[in-house]
């Protein structure tokens, strides 16, 4: 049933049963005749009629936009006028009768316009208040629909970034071994072009299995090992149980790009970079351990000025798919070593088989 209808069914039946039983009421005290009858049929259809009214008017004025205390006012001055104009209506028209009654019984025409307006503002205020919490609820509604868009822009804004360095570094290595090992070079290219159609369709898609992300980090750390050869070393430690989980897309391969431009790269001996996963409660926990030195607090605001969407962009793209319930610190764990940490809730797509994992091997045997 639609809220038109609803609010006709409101209206009539309302205003019928109040009438009426006063109706009632006043046949139990004296004789009502036919005509006492139409003129209750009469009252009906008044009432409804300038109760619709205030209705268009609180509608097109948009009266529940006010502040609270205009609202009010204009509720108690409506449920005065609207008693007001019933009660005239149901005196004699002959002004002197009127004159009498007043001179007469004075309180009388006082108490049916108390009365009248007694049932116009339970009306009014009843009205008003639904559609003050209605507009309110429609004005929350509409924010938090406006707040998601304007996170799910900014999260697919933050998911499509992919590091322009990275990329003019990995086709210069490429370019080196085509006249030294073709068939390396084509390996790489594959490799970079898995790396680039992964980041496409990161902008597609909120999460990841963690396994696909792993996958672009070996693809990510062989191209890099065309750079740094023996002074790059990789390390991995994958909980066979966390290979299924969801992780934001590229946020993994990031953090290590990250390690190896702020940590490996200006180590004069090279370095490593060592990734561990592992479940903890209804968390799943991703350690990046990296060659490099954070001397100061402030130090992490400049790699992050540095890295351009590195460690920025993870915070916010956590802080976007998780709130409160991820966490992400990246401090130094040692003299020479730097530690990145994430925590997010577990959301498991697909059914993990015990005993499954993936074979690291071949990685560790490229990257150590």
């Amino acid at each position: 049933m639609t809220k038109k209808r609803i609010y006709w069914i409101c209206q009539v039946g309302g205003w019928t049963a109040l009438i009426l039983s006063e109706l009632a009421i006043y046949t139990l005290e004296g004789e009502v005749t036919t005509g006492d009858f139409f003129f209750a049929l009469a009252n009906i259809l008044v009432c409804v009629l300038l109760t619709h009214f205030y209705r268009l008017i609180v509608r097109e004025q948009n009266w529940v936009s006010l502040p609270v205390y205009q609202i009010a006012l204009r509720v108690i001055i409506s449920g005065l006028s609207l008693g007001l104009l019933m009660t005239l209506m149901n005196y004699p028209i002959d002004l002197k009768v009127l004159k009498d009654t007043f001179k007469s019984q004075p309180y009388i025409f006082f108490a049916d316009w108390l009365s009248w307006s007694k049932s116009m503002f339970m009306w009014v205020l009843s009205y008003t208040v639904y559609h003050y919490v209605e507009h309110k609820l429609d004005a929350e509604i509409e924010r938090i629909l406006l707040k998601t868009s304007i996170k799910e822009s900014e999260a697919k804004v933050l998911r499509s970034q992919l590091n322009p360095h990275f990329v003019f570094n990995a086709l210069n290595s490429i370019r080196a071994l085509v006249s030294e090992d073709p068939s390396k070079a084509q390996q790489g290219v594959t490799q970079l072009s898995n790396i680039l159609r992964n980041s496409l369709l990161a902008d597609r898609r909120k999460t990841v299995e963690l396994r696909e992300e792993l996958k672009t980090v070996e693809d990510y750390l062989s191209l890099e090992k065309v750079r740094y050869e023996e002074r790059l070393k990789a390390d991995f430690h994958i909980d066979p149980k966390t290979v299924y989980l969801q992780v934001p897309p590229m946020m993994l391969q990031t953090l290590v790009e990250n390690a190896i431009k702020h940590g490996v790269q200006k180590a004069m001996s090279g370095g490593f970079v060592q990734v561990t996963t592992f479940l903890e409660g209804d968390y799943v926990h991703i350690h990046i351990r990296n060659t490099g030195v954070l001397a100061k607090k402030d130090s992490i605001d400049k790699q992050k000025e540095a890295s351009g969407f590195g460690l920025e962009n993870t915070e916010r793209r956590l802080h976007l798919l998780y709130g409160e319930d991820a966490k992400f610190r990246i401090f130094q764990e040692s003299e020479e070593v730097v530690r990145a940490e994430i925590i997010v809730p577990t959301q498991t797509e697909g059914v993990f088989k015990s005993g499954s994992s993936l074979s690291f091997s071949k990685l560790t045997s490229q990257t150590s």
